[in-house]
């Protein structure tokens, strides 16, 4: 049987009531049933009120009901409609609600329980007691105890019984699992039925989840994995407080997690992760070298500083947040200027590492105005902002008002779904229109949510009533006083703001809606009325209403900021850690709902709370999940782990963002000066373009939408795809975007082909080692063409063709002696005829070594560039099979990058 990790903890009032089961199993009893406690549920367990019966958008049989059974009085109306007929106080046994679910014929949904069930009589004697709504005062489920608490199989096809209990706040406690819901989330692993009955599956770890009333409570269950083979453990336990938290997990699992990755690696890992940049040679070949102890944590510190890291940060904050040109397009009076002040804004506080509060502070509570700052001096600083290369300009002002700025951002319901999917990683748009299936979210507490995002006035003519005079005026001195609209007034706008001249722009501010006047007494009328109270809305979770008539979304900040705030730090969290791992600790990662757990709970705790205690500091958080051993382990897997998605138990190989792998095709084909310039300017990265499909960049448009970047329509994180497809595979084989970057005058393959002589219009740019083979080789050709002179010369002048060979041997070998290279002694031959021939010889054989060694440089180069690895001896000699067997050196070269780039090795973390 199962080992069941059952909690005894009883509810306040003792024992619990049996279950309704228990309770009308015959006809004895005269308890009258509650609406909200018992007959909405038992409809719910029936099936009544799901999306295929009476809860669908249109109901069924002209009947309707609340979806899942959660508007208590709507549904409490709908049964007792005089034209419904589902209740007949009068004549009780004629009512719908009891005939049609008994009679499989009558009942389009099918039979659904028997006249003589405890279902039918629970049903029946609430109409006989008058089919009452609320028996008494209004009750709320204070919480719901499921027991076990966890469940742990052994084997597959064992079986466990959750029971629940629910706690109500005037202290009824009462067995409810006949009246629950309930649902598994992985079938494979662990099957629940109807009544709450577990079966185990395949090993691994889920969750089944419980619903009833407004409760959602997830029941984990696991089962141990087992091998037939022994899987050594790890040599050394980490102490880092990530992996101890995991590896409590594991040990559950019975799973051994790999060992940590190899340098090549963990140095390709963290470039593409944190700063989005594929590593170049050198800096790869340094990290190779440096042998501190702590070379990785230093390597961390280091890309947590590079503008690299602001730029890959900046974006991602720029998918969640909404930054995206076509929805300010119609808002902004200038084109594509909007989006890049946008990303401009987010990357200085990435880069200055402000905490994370304070940048979300920035955009919440956003204002078009500094303080202090008059219309006229605002419309100034963003004119000259909107120049080129403005930005920084307002890089450095107070909010990001183009948040809320957007066309598909203006309704307060779109404002409610986006303010959850960006600050709380939840999804609330279920509740737009009923009950939410899987989490706490009411209708009405969407509605109220979303009235407090109304007073936000943002748009393209939105100015506040003291700005709106200046503004007339500066759209009367652009326009001549001529009424243009649309697009005539767009231009007229940009060509005016080319010569420096300021324009109006628009301004967010906040319309707050006063409480209503106190009425005067009229003729005839009683004393004035009450004052109207002020419009309220209400935060989520959260029972105190927030009026209206101050700017709400100051209460909502400081909701955010609350320690005890259930998602604020979790969101980000869950997002930063997927970004590592290619999947978040709560997975999709805006999905936080209660049927959706963390797969690690405590580690889940354990970096939100430390987020909160470091002060929202990301440097905090990168460096907290990059230096745990579970970030850097291998992705070579063992019998226990193979199977693991979920647990973090070894590396899983993803393929890399959209803009990423476009950034990597540019960094290894770059030649040296080229690749300079990508790493110190982000000005052509694909990881730094303000939106998706820029304009600006028509060039990248089409790849990074074959790789699935970010649209930025929804802020949902599935804007986003990292699905492969075979687009991919074609554009990475026959693009033209890629072999004109592969052969590119600036590029590497023309680079490096120049610098060793394989190519003509040799370069003299070459490092060191590779100068001093070059030269070593052509004095090398030079010996044996005077060789092959000297037997037709005359005897006199051979003495003196000898003795020029000693003096350039000599010099030659002082030369290149500064160069690391040594000549073999063998050349010393210059006694008799046939040793000069053996001089030859020796020359021919050391050339072609030479030459040799030159392709193992550049095979060994193109690897670190791409691979951030050396080639294995395999890899080496078929490379260089490859270039040989080439029409020219160069097409060979030319051939292996292009290779390269196309392995999945390239395309992929590992």
């Amino acid at each position: 049987s199962a080992e069941l990790v059952i909690s005894a903890e009883l509810g306040a009032a003792g024992e619990p009531l049996p279950s309704l089961a228990t309770r009308f199993a015959d006809d004895d009893g005269t308890e009258a049933p509650d609406f909200q406690k018992h007959i909405v549920p038992l409809l719910g367990r029936l099936g009544c009120n799901g999306r295929a019966c009476h809860g669908s958008f249109q109901g069924q049989g002209g009947f309707q009901l609340s979806l899942f059974g959660y508007d208590f009085k709507a549904d409490h109306a709908a049964l007792l409609g005089e034209q419904s007929g589902r209740v007949d106080l009068d004549d009780v046994d004629e009512s719908l609600v009891l005939v049609k679910p008994v009679d499989a014929e009558l009942h389009e949904g099918g039979k659904r329980m028997d006249v003589d069930s405890w279902q039918y009589r629970v049903l029946r004697r609430w109409i006989e007691e008058g089919g009452k709504w609320q028996s008494g005062r209004p009750q709320e489920l204070s919480r719901l105890e499921v027991n076990p608490q966890e469940l742990r199989f052994d084997r597959s096809g064992q079986s466990a019984q959750l029971t629940a209990v629910a706690h109500w706040s005037d202290g009824t406690v009462e067995d409810v699992t006949d009246l629950c819901r309930f649902s598994t989330n992985d079938e494979a692993i662990a099957g629940i039925d109807e009544q709450g009955r577990l079966e185990s599956g395949d090993p691994g770890d889920t969750h089944v989840v419980v619903f009833y009333d407004n409760a959602v409570v997830p029941v984990p269950v696991l089962q141990p994995v087992r091998v037939d083979v022994p899987v050594p453990s790890l040599d050394v336990a980490s102490n880092h407080p990530v992996d101890q938290l995991i590896q409590v997990k594991l040990d559950k699992l019975n799973i051994v997690p790999a060992e940590k990755c190899d340098d090549a690696d963990f140095v390709r890992r963290i470039h593409l992760d944190l700063t989005g940049s594929l590593p170049t040679a050198p800096r790869v070949k340094a990290f190779f070298e440096d042998e501190r102890d702590d070379k990785r944590e230093r390597l961390i510190d280091e890309l947590l500083t590079t503008p690299e890291y602001a730029a890959w940060w900046a974006t991602r904050f720029s998918d969640w947040t909404g930054n995206n040109e076509a929805q300010l397009n119609n808002v902004f009076p200038v084109r594509n200027a909007a989006s890049k002040l946008w990303y401009a804004w987010l990357e200085k506080r990435i880069a200055e590492n402000v905490p994370y509060d304070e940048i979300v502070a920035g955009i919440v509570t956003a204002n078009s105005r500094m303080p202090e700052e008059t219309y006229l001096e605002y419309c100034e600083a963003m004119s000259k902002a909107c120049q080129p290369g403005g930005e920084e300009l307002f890089a450095e002002r107070d909010g990001l008002p183009q948040f809320w700025s957007r066309q598909n951002f203006r309704q307060p319901e779109e404002r409610a779904i986006g303010f959850a999917y960006t600050f709380l990683g939840i999804r609330i748009q279920c509740a737009q229109c009923h009950k939410h299936p899987f989490d706490q979210w009411s209708k009405d507490d969407f509605d109220q949510f979303a009235k407090l995002f109304t007073p936000v006035q943002a748009n393209n003519n939105a100015v506040s009533p003291d700005s709106r005079k200046d503004r007339e005026e500066l759209l009367e001195q652009l326009t001549g006083g001529k009424e243009l609209r649309g697009g005539d007034l767009r231009r007229a706008i940009t060509k005016e703001l080319e010569s420096g001249i300021t324009v109006p722009f628009p301004e967010l501010f906040v319309r707050t809606a006063a409480p209503g006047r106190v009425a005067g007494r009229r003729p005839g009328m009683p004393a004035a009325r009450r004052a109207a109270p002020a419009a309220q809305g209400r935060i989520l979770g959260v029972q105190d209403p927030v009026a209206l008539d101050s700017d709400p979304r100051q209460r909502l900040m400081e909701w955010l900021r609350d320690p005890n705030n259930p998602y604020f730090a979790k969101a980000i969290v869950n997002r930063v850690w997927a970004n590592y791992f290619g999947i978040g600790i709560v997975n999709p990662t805006d999905d936080l709902n209660l049927a959706n757990p963390p797969s690690n709970a405590p580690l889940f705790d354990y970096l939100a709370s430390g987020f909160i205690e470091s002060g929202y500091d990301l440097h905090w958080l990168h460096r907290t999940i990059t230096s745990s051993d579970a970030y850097q382990r291998s992705w070579r897997t063992n019998p226990t782990n193979r199977l693991d998605k979920t647990n973090f138990s070894h590396h899983i190989p993803r393929r890399l963002p959209a803009e990423v792998i476009h950034d990597a095709i540019l960094f290894a084909t770059a030649g040296d000066s080229k690749l300079e310039t990508l790493q110190s300017s982000m000005k052509n990265r694909a990881i730094a373009l303000p939106s998706p499909a820029y304009r600006g960049n028509n060039q990248s448009s089409f790849a990074l939408s074959v790789f699935g970047q970010s649209i930025r329509e929804t802020q949902c994180d599935c804007d986003r795809s990292d699905e492969p497809n075979l687009l991919q595979s074609i554009y990475l084989l026959n693009d033209t975007d890629v072999h004109s970057w592969l052969t590119a005058k600036d590029g590497w393959v023309i680079e490096i082909g120049r610098q060793h002589g394989l190519v003509e219009n040799g370069s003299r740019t070459a490092a060191a080692d590779q100068a001093g083979q070059r030269q070593a080789a052509g004095f090398l050709r030079t010996l044996e063409k005077r060789v092959a002179q000297f037997t037709s010369l005359p005897e006199a002048q051979q003495e003196r063709q000898r003795a020029r060979m000693k003096r350039e041997l000599n010099q030659a070998r002082r030369r290149l002696a500064t160069m690391s290279i040594e000549l073999p002694a063998e050349l010393d031959l210059f006694a008799e005829s046939p040793e000069i021939a053996r001089t030859a010889e020796v020359a021919k054989e050391e050339t072609q070594r030479l030459e040799r060694a030159t392709l193992v440089t550049i095979v060994s180069d193109a690897y670190l560039r791409t691979l951030s690895r050396e080639p294995s001896q395999s890899e080496m000699a078929t490379s260089i099979a490859h270039i040989d067997d080439s029409e020219t050196p160069g097409q060979g070269i030319e051939g292996l990058l292009w290779a390269l780039i196309n392995t999945k090795e390239f395309i992929l973390t590992h």
